[in-house]
């Protein structure tokens, strides 16, 4: 059997991995949406247990279908942490999301990179100069604007997004570390099988043999983040991240159109007024990084 290692590297296609981008934040936010509409029914564990397997399923399936091995590692301990890493972001979330609506959600989640450079500091000795720990500040000015302590507004759902983006920082960081090493369907590959095996022994205790017409927003659920994630390697395999990662941003768009349809879900404006800041902040963050990166690479 042919063991695949990592990609060699393909000529840029801005356009085209923008469209991969987009694509992905419609998928993610498809996933959060079924899974919501999965919770008003099944229990979370149960719900994190379909999305992970149906992903193993598929990501097997293609392995069968190309012949070839993507369960050899060359970094198996990150791998294993960086996927229960994914494991608890999705439950955290989920939970959350079950009392709180898709846009609201969704920002908060924007707190990601922003955590990310926090953490950078102690985990990658990375040094955050001023212009980007002021973005920081920044974006928790727009988190708190949506949160509004105190306001009784989202409540104790507001912790579960907040560890969640933490957990996914976490996992963030991980991701830079590997995947200069292994293939990214390793990666994908051990994303779903240590959610699938760590949720299936939790499973007895949360089943509910699933309706005929349920049966198709489960597997959806399943579907959706399989191939989001496979859509996001291909954004950034097919163009710099400087140029797909602002993209990303559009799941707020995604999650309001989806929250609306589906749940009559509305967003106030305080709702909008925060995620322009996050998201706003979380940008400058990145060009930030980009920069200090490029003149890194001259001084070398």
């Amino acid at each position: 059997m042919v063991v695949s290692r990592p990609a060699t590297p393909q000529a840029e296609n801005i356009p085209l991995g923008i469209i991969y981008m987009v694509l992905t934040t419609f998928l993610f936010a498809g996933l959060d949406a079924l899974a919501k509409l999965g919770m008003e029914t099944y229990p979370v564990i149960m719900i994190v247990w379909v999305r992970f397997t149906i992903h193993l399923v598929m990501v097997a399936a293609v392995m069968l279908v190309w012949y070839r091995n993507y369960f050899r590692s060359d970094c198996l301990k990150l791998q294993l942490v960086r996927s229960a890493l994914m494991l608890l972001t999705n439950g955290l979330f989920f939970a959350g999301l079950r009392h709180t609506p898709l846009a609201t959600a969704t920002s908060i989640a924007f707190l990601g990179p922003i955590i990310v450079t926090i953490l950078s500091v102690p985990l990658l000795g990375e040094s955050v100069g001023i212009r980007r720990w002021t973005g920081v500040i920044i974006g928790f000015v727009g988190a708190m604007i949506i949160i509004r302590p105190g306001s009784g507004i989202i409540g104790p759902g507001a912790l579960f997004f907040l560890s969640s983006a933490t957990t996914h920082a976490l996992y963030q960081i991980i991701t830079r570390k590997i995947r200069a090493v292994d293939d990214p369907m390793t990666t994908l590959l051990y994303t779903a099988l240590v959610g699938c095996v760590a949720t299936t022994f939790l499973l007895p205790a949360n089943w509910q043999t699933p309706a005929i017409a349920d049966r198709p927003i489960l597997i959806g659920l399943g579907a959706t983040g399989a191939i989001g994630h496979f859509f996001l390697i291909k954004s950034l395999q097919a163009a710099p991240a400087a140029a797909v990662v602002p993209f990303s941003y559009t799941s707020l768009a995604w999650a309001t159109a989806f929250g609306i349809i589906l749940f009559s879900e509305l967003p106030d404006v305080w709702t909008f007024v925060g995620a322009a800041v996050i998201a706003a902040s979380g940008i400058y963050i990145f060009y930030r990084e980009q920069k200090l990166k490029k003149r890194a690479m001259q001084k070398d």
